[in-house]
């Protein structure tokens, strides 16, 4: 089966859009007329260009969120009872864009006889290792709706331990970004016409003046040189960190700073541990989950890690030594696996580490904001008290020659 776009007109006249799935375009319009739609167009969907824009426009945002909710959703709906077929219906239906596109291809290949896993690994650019593997062995074990139950919780989690780093981030940035193009304003549409008076009048401006007409005549007349220089580091930057050494070296670094690479490092194990947690309460042993987690991982240093974290311990090493040597795991996160692991309660004990980091990272979140805020509100201060300085000092100067 396929899947089509249309656009139709209801009995009460209203315009419809939306998407369709059915073997021929013939057979979509028969059901769209029996859904009481006259039809004005149909084709089908690019498949190909589709998965490319969800690929790039929704993993970022959106269809983390969509997908994340479709599995609770989903396990809800099948604890009660309803076929899964109906329950993809159900799903795709209350979606739209390119989520629900995806949906109705994985109910297309379910229909057709494939697994629900098997149409997930499909798209694997859309539904990431983890989710393909866990739906796997639910459905292997007959308890689908229980281990969906599970990849939700944890997709909640995910999404709740990114939510508070990013809104954490969100007002410094604006203040940044506002700030910037305040004083860029200000030096090259209010200064220079008050700078040309004041020459005028005075010989000789005070220091303060002269730094700030320096500074206007630099973004008048170099400006697009300069904005052409910040576009071009910026690109070198981008491009660098797109190669597999700068995304590592990066990495690397960002983990060794003051305040946000201890931040960046629980963050990372929490939701390795969640992960792995996860998978090892589905049922899935030890050594893939960490490949998973490797997989779902984007940070090069605990991707490495993870690499040789499972290499040595499927060679029989010792958890704690094979997680220690890389030194990219902090010693807590060494200690719960190696007591996890000995104990039996290994899932039970990440989940806590995770817990624990989650609620570590949401509070240096909110101090450094804290502390970011009026910061960034006395360095704007300063800048405007700066300018004001530079434009009332010649005034009043020029008023006591008088």
């Amino acid at each position: 089966m396929a899947v089509f776009h249309y656009t139709g007109v209801k009995s009460d006249s209203t315009v419809v859009r939306g998407t369709v799935s059915a073997d021929t375009p013939r057979q979509a319009r028969d059901q769209l007329r029996g859904e009481g739609v006259r039809v004005k167009k149909v084709r089908e969907a690019n498949t190909a260009s589709t998965t490319k824009k969800a690929t790039f426009s929704l993993p970022l945002r959106s269809f983390r969120v969509q997908w994340a909710t479709a599995i609770h959703e989903l396990a809800m709906m099948l604890h009660a009872g309803i076929p899964i077929l109906d329950a993809l219906d159900t799903i795709a239906d209350q979606n739209r864009g390119p989520f629900r596109v995806a949906m109705l291809k994985v109910r297309d290949r379910v229909a057709s006889g494939s697994s629900l896993a098997g149409a997930l690994a499909e798209q694997p650019k859309l539904f990431d290792p983890a989710s393909i593997h866990m739906v796997e062995v639910g459905e292997n074990s007959g308890t689908l709706d229980s281990v969906l139950q599970q990849l939700a919780q944890f997709k909640r989690k995910q999404l709740t331990l990114r939510n508070s780093v990013t809104t954490a981030l969100v007002y410094p940035l604006f203040l940044t970004c506002f700030g910037t193009a305040a004083a860029i304003f200000l030096m090259t549409s209010v200064l220079p016409p008050l700078l040309e008076n004041l020459e005028e009048t005075m010989e000789v401006l005070p220091w303060p003046t002269q730094i700030a007409k320096y500074l206007s005549n630099l973004l008048l007349n170099y400006g697009w040189l300069l904005a052409a220089f910040v576009a071009g580091i910026l690109f070198g930057v981008i491009s660098l960190l797109r190669t597999e050494w700068g995304q590592r070296y990066w990495h690397q670094k960002l983990l060794k700073l003051p305040i946000l690479g201890p931040m960046t490092v629980k963050q990372g194990v929490s939701r390795i541990a969640m992960i792995i947690a996860t998978l090892s309460r589905s049922g899935i042993e030890l050594t893939k989950a960490v490949e998973l987690a490797e997989r779902s991982t984007s940070n090069r240093v605990f991707k490495s890690a993870l690499r040789q974290f499972g290499e040595r311990i499927a060679a029989g090493e010792d958890v704690s030594d094979a997680l220690s040597k890389d030194g990219a795991f902090p010693p807590l996160a060494v200690r719960v696996f190696s007591v996890g692991q000995e104990s039996g309660k290994l899932d039970e004990m990440l989940f806590q580490l995770a817990d624990d980091y989650d609620e570590q990272v949401a509070t240096a979140s909110a101090r450094l904001t804290a502390l970011l805020e009026p910061a960034l509100i006395l360095v704007l201060a300063a800048a405007v008290g700066f300018l004001l300085l530079a434009t009332i000092l010649p005034i009043l100067e020029a008023g006591n020659v008088m």
